[in-house]
């Protein structure tokens, strides 16, 4: 019997050795692929397992002329498992070369998934560097609500634009927020043209008509947030009242409108700082361009992206996500009222505090259907819980800006304006620079004030279905 499992025993390793094509580093039979998708309940093949990202290093090239992108991606990483192949995000570029550990690895690319099959295989905690050598006109992406994303030609340049799965298109990635890496981004673009990307400008060379610039982003980063955009632009620098530098680049068409409203950045950032805490980054900004290149603003890391000049609550708004979802970033997709109840808030605060209605008038607006101008806008509030979102179509409608809002106010209701602004700072510091979910979240709630009780608050504004009975 000994005898048979042992011949069992290589037969299987050798079926198996012959599916994989590839044995492991010791000689033995290999490790297993690392899997695509991360099974997010929403977007569930974005991401992939087996691996965890520490850092990106792109090296870019574009020209708006023929709108062709070459590219160069670093990526460290470490293996989470023993690993036979693993899974990059890409869509819609030709790939033409991977190494790994500077060796050339076979791979396949289909759809989104680039699957690569190192020639050495990294095993479980090992650190690995994959390099993909990729090419073409970067695409358009048209996300399940109808909103486009991904790689915007724009009217003198282009805008890379992530949220929620759009950075694939311009760069491979573990595209998930659950993982977190710094950047160094050098794009070369015709003289003439500048590019503005997260972080910190570090260097700018002009030879041969082409402008390089780097940016090095030290602190983690989701992939939805990463934004490169590349386009004319009046740059101004500043500081803020507490030393912190300011990064503005503006399209030329949008300076005169912008101006008012932008100068007012630092004092925003300063208010958000006495309210939700330090600022979690090296510098902050704005990025703004024409109001035709896209259809929305976006919390992109240190520095949002604006379509044309932005109102003051939309500053208030996209630069309080440099707490909430860029700081602390939703370990899933579902938890994304996390970042957008805490925004819109914001937006209620600052009104407060600066003469407008009290964050109470602006709940009892939600409630009384009052709050938008459209009925239909009123309804949909309530049409599912906020941090229940039933399909990727609706990860940013109403009820998770202003239904996950009112969740905030009723704690502060129950709590008291004083634990509540405590509160507003303890979250972020606790997740400064990780992920979070709703679980997390009311864990939080509950241990800050274990004398009260917020099951009701759970049950009927977080989780319930429908309009509670009550405000």
């Amino acid at each position: 019997m000994r005898t048979a499992r042992l011949l069992l025993a290589a037969a299987t390793a050798t079926a198996l050795t012959a599916l994989t094509g590839l044995t492991g580093c010791d000689g033995g039979v290999g490790g297993r692929p690392g899997g695509s998708g991360v099974r997010d309940p929403l977007f569930p093949r974005a991401g992939n397992g087996g691996y965890d990202v520490g850092h990106y290093d792109l090296a870019l090239a574009y020209d708006p002329a023929d709108r062709r992108l070459t590219g160069t991606a670093t990526l460290t990483a470490r293996a989470t498992r023993h690993l036979s192949a693993f899974d990059l995000d890409l869509k819609g570029l030709d790939v033409d070369k991977v190494t790994v550990e500077g060796r050339a690895a076979r791979f396949q690319h289909a759809g989104q998934e680039l699957t690569v099959r190192p020639a050495e295989e990294p095993a479980d905690g090992e650190t690995f560097r994959v390099t993909v050598h990729y090419s073409g006109r970067p695409q358009t992406l048209t996300d399940a609500d109808d909103s486009e994303e991904g790689w915007l030609p724009t009217a003198d340049g282009a805008a890379g634009l992530g949220e929620p799965v759009g950075s694939m298109a311009w760069f491979p990635s573990n595209n998930h927020p659950s993982d977190k890496a710094t950047y160094d981004l050098a794009m070369t673009v015709p003289e003439g043209l500048g590019v503005v990307s997260n972080g910190e400008l570090t260097r700018q060379t002009t030879a041969n008509g082409r402008t390089t610039f780097s940016w090095h982003t030290a602190e983690p980063m989701a992939s939805y947030l990463a934004t490169v955009a590349v386009g004319r632009w009046e740059v101004r620098r500043s500081t803020t009242g507490s030393g912190l530098p300011v990064y503005t680049a503006v399209d030329p068409t949008q300076a005169a409108a912008s101006r008012a409203n932008l100068a007012r950045l630092p004092e925003i950032v300063d208010w958000e700082q006495q309210n939700f805490g330090p600022y979690p980054f090296a510098s902050v900004g704005a990025i703004v361009d024409r109001p035709e290149d896209s259809g929305y603003a976006l919390e992109t890391q240190n520095r949002p992206y604006f379509p044309g000049a932005p109102s003051v609550g939309l500053l208030v708004h996209e630069l309080s996500h440099q707490w909430y979802g860029d700081s602390v970033t939703p370990k899933t997709w579902r938890d994304m009222w996390l970042n957008e109840g805490f925004a819109t808030y914001a937006e209620w605060l600052w009104e407060e505090d600066h003469g407008g209605d009290s964050a109470q008038d602006s709940f009892d607006a939600v409630w009384a259907d009052e709050y938008f101008d459209d009925a239909d806008e009123n309804d949909e509030i309530w049409s599912f819980p906020p941090a229940d979102p039933p399909d990727a179509a609706s990860v940013s409608d109403h009820p998770v800006y202003e239904r996950g809002a009112m969740v905030l106010h009723k704690i502060r209701q129950q709590v008291g304006d004083d634990a509540f602004r405590a509160l507003l700072r303890g979250w972020p510091a606790a997740h400064r620079h990780g992920n979070a979910d709703t679980d997390d979240f009311t864990a939080y709630v509950e241990k800050s004030a274990p004398d009260e009780d917020f099951s009701g608050i759970w049950k009927d504004w977080l989780y319930g279905d429908g309009k509670p009975d009550h405000p």
